[in-house]
């Protein structure tokens, strides 16, 4: 096992500063050293190498690969050095060579934080003697001379080590002394055991480090497995026009437990702006008891750290922070990063808002959109640094109150260095922390926010509707450099957006959507309202019709055609299953019609495979081949295999890769199909009433 001890940090031999032309060498020829001769190249996992931190999750275990060679025929050693999170020390793990001079180190990350990696290289002087040594004597030629050179290697080392080492070494030393037979001598020197001494007193003298070092952030297992259930607190009560508070958002805990969700995502629940406020259907012209939209964030009673007194008091918030664990669910909030008008910090630090040249000041807008009843503070201001850290003062407010999770509104209109700058500064006090991105923008920019710190982001899942899109779609974002900082979370809906394909397609569409989420990404979630199927869009676009971002709504959670049950059965599968709870395992498979997809998720060692035949057409009823993927499953043609079907709950034997299957979308728009190299009887976790 590796011990940790204190290493010098990476210095003058470090390979990412070399560079024949620069003054570098005049320094290296001043300290006596001499110039480096090994190279170390092409490290990974790195994210543009190395400029942003590789993502992991706690329990991960990480490979590390380097190409690592030097000019001649002289061996090398390597090693892996890693300061975990929260230390000033390193431990050196040592790397093994792989082929064509690519080396490898595994370690098993088991704390959450910012974890930092380099790779160190030398040239193993013993190793090199030893095969060159070895040639000498196939060859028949005399060893004296040779066996000399392997003594005094070994008095290096001898000079190099302490306590039991030296001891070691010492008496091998000892042994050699004794005899003046060089056959004696070389089935020594030659021996694993003085191979394996010598090489625990490694002489360093010309290693070389790759650098800078480069970062891991690893994260706690919600930044990649979740169910999260989207809500508008003031609208989980049962009084028409009037606000629910916090404990009827605990009356709904049971519910959304029973659903299976690991997430309660609230937007915001902060006083809702006066001035300018937005009526229902988001009219310009609120009449007396409109809320307004809880996007307009602050008003005479405080602002991001205060709680709009009709959803109660911070006590009622804490009840509820305590009462989401009891239920097995932690808590998100909104951090919208916007004001009303009338919020505070207008009267505070006008300095921080845009104004018109006739001094007004700007509302914000997304032409053709226009939001009247909010303001966006300007980043481009002198005053920014304490625009900055005024936000992360309302992280940490939230973060003291027992909140962990952050879903961030629109960070793609707000400038990438801050969120660097606040996600590091948040994570660096407490690594638990996580940010979700909710940027639906131009690809290069998500994944710039991804790499900057964001643990999780929203995707384009709600538009990939046809078979091709959804397979270019993930093959996209399982490709294993993307994989390294992006991890996906696919929402079916959100209150901004009701897609056309859930308008039109019926309760089979929500079916359909709910299987593509809940087992394409670990990571899902539905905004209230999906379980009921509600599709009542304002004609023409993709907003819910009398849209409760607008309102008071009461909403009846049994009302006919839900599809809780089918919610139900698919968390409960994905919480017993592993296979479901990764991303790079997903893999397609053959189906002959143009709407059935077919793929699969397999855990590494083959004990259980979830394979998933879903229609991606609302109706008809299709019939179609797929290919069961055998080799990937561990199995065999001649051998039978069977599975638990999870809506209906039928066991059924399989033989051969190719079966005829059909799916009718208003019965049953998947087949998801658990195989398991153990015995499923008395499984739980399939078919059945919930």
């Amino acid at each position: 096992m590796p011990t940790a001890s204190r290493l010098d940090p990476p210095g003058p031999q470090s390979i990412g500063a070399v560079d024949p032309t620069a003054p570098l060498l005049a320094e290296i020829a001043a300290s006596g050293a001499l110039p480096p001769r090994i190279v170390i190249e092409q490290v990974r996992p790195a994210v543009d190498g190395g400029r942003f931190a590789v993502k992991r999750i706690v329990g991960d275990e990480l490979d590390v690969e380097a190409d690592i060679f030097r000019d001649g025929s002289d061996q090398i050693a390597a090693a892996l050095l890693v300061q975990i999170p929260g230390t000033v020390e390193w431990t050196r793990i040592a790397m093994q060579p792989l082929d064509n001079d690519r080396w490898i180190a595994r370690i098993r990350l088991g704390q959450i934080g910012r974890l930092r990696f380099a790779i160190e290289a030398w040239t193993d002087r013993f190793a090199s003697w030893r095969g060159a040594a070895a040639k000498t004597f196939k060859a028949g030629q005399t060893m004296t001379m040779v066996l000399a050179q392997g003594r005094e290697l070994l008095a290096a080392a001898i000079s190099r080590a302490v306590g039991d080492d030296r001891e070691r070494l010492l008496v091998i030393a000892e042994g050699y002394d004794k005899t003046s037979d060089d056959a004696a001598r070389t089935d020594l020197l030659f021996s694993d055991g003085v191979a394996a001494a010598v090489a625990l007193v490694p002489d360093r003298s010309d290693r070389v480090f790759q650098d800078p070092p480069l970062a891991v952030i690893v994260e706690r297992e919600a930044a990649r497995f979740a169910a999260w259930y989207e809500i508008f607190p003031r609208s989980q009560g049962t009084l028409p026009r009037r606000s629910a508070s916090f404990d009827d958002c605990i009356g709904r805990l049971p519910a959304i437990q029973a659903l299976g969700f690991d997430v309660l995502y609230l937007v915001p629940i902060h006083p809702i702006g006066t001035m300018n406020r937005k009526g229902r259907d988001n009219s310009v012209n609120a009449v007396a008891d409109d809320p307004g939209s809880s996007y307009a964030i602050g008003n005479r009673s405080g602002g991001h750290t205060a709680i709009d007194p009709e959803l109660g008091t911070i006590d009622g918030f804490r009840r509820l922070v305590c009462a989401a664990r009891e239920h097995g669910m932690e808590l998100a909030m909104d951090l919208a990063v916007q004001c009303a008008p009338d919020h505070p910090w207008l009267q505070d630090h006008p300095q921080w808002f845009r104004r018109q040249p006739d001094g007004s000041i700007k509302f914000a807008e997304n032409p053709p959109k226009k939001y009247e009843d909010i303001v966006n503070v300007d980043f481009d201001q002198a005053d920014w640094m304490s625009l900055w850290q005024a936000i992360k003062d309302v992280v940490l407010f939230w973060i003291a109150e027992g909140v962990k999770i952050f879903r961030v509104d629109n960070p793609h209109t707000k400038p990438v260095i801050f969120w660097q700058w606040l996600i590091a500064e948040i994570q660096r006090a407490d690594p638990a922390v996580l940010f979700l991105a909710e940027a639906f923008t131009r690809p290069k920019m998500m994944n710039q926010l991804a790499k900057s710190g964001f643990s999780q982001s929203y995707t384009y899942f709600t538009w990939r509707n046809t078979k091709r899109e959804l397979i270019d779609y993930m093959t996209e974002l399982t490709d294993v450099e993307m994989m390294g900082y992006f991890r996906p979370l696919f929402f079916t809906n959100t209150p901004d957006i009701l897609p056309s394909y859930l308008q039109t397609g019926g309760r089979a569409a929500f079916r359909i959507r709910l299987v593509l989420a809940a087992t394409l990404s670990p990571a899902y979630g539905i905004y209230n309202g999906f379980e009921l199927c509600e599709a009542e869009a304002v004609p023409g676009t993709e907003e819910y019709a009398h849209s409760e971002k607008y309102q008071y709504k009461v909403w009846d959670w049994d009302r006919p055609g839900h599809i809780k049950a089918d919610i139900t059965r698919l968390n409960r599968l994905r919480r017993a299953s592993p296979a479901l709870q990764r991303l790079d395992n997903l893999r397609f498979h053959e189906a002959a019609h143009d709407d059935v997809l077919f793929y699969s998720k397999i855990t590494p060692d083959r004990d259980e495979a979830v394979l998933v035949a879903v229609t991606l057409a609302p109706r008809p009823v299709v019939r179609t081949e797929i290919v069961f993927p055998l080799a990937a499953m561990g199995l065999s043609d001649d051998v039978d295999f069977e599975t638990v079907e999870l809506f209906t709950g039928e066991r059924r034997r399989w033989r051969g890769a190719r079966h005829l299957i059909v799916i009718d979308p208003e019965v049953n728009p998947a087949m998801v199909l658990r195989y398991q190299k153990r015995p499923m009887a008395g499984d739980s976790t399939t078919g059945g009433t919930p």
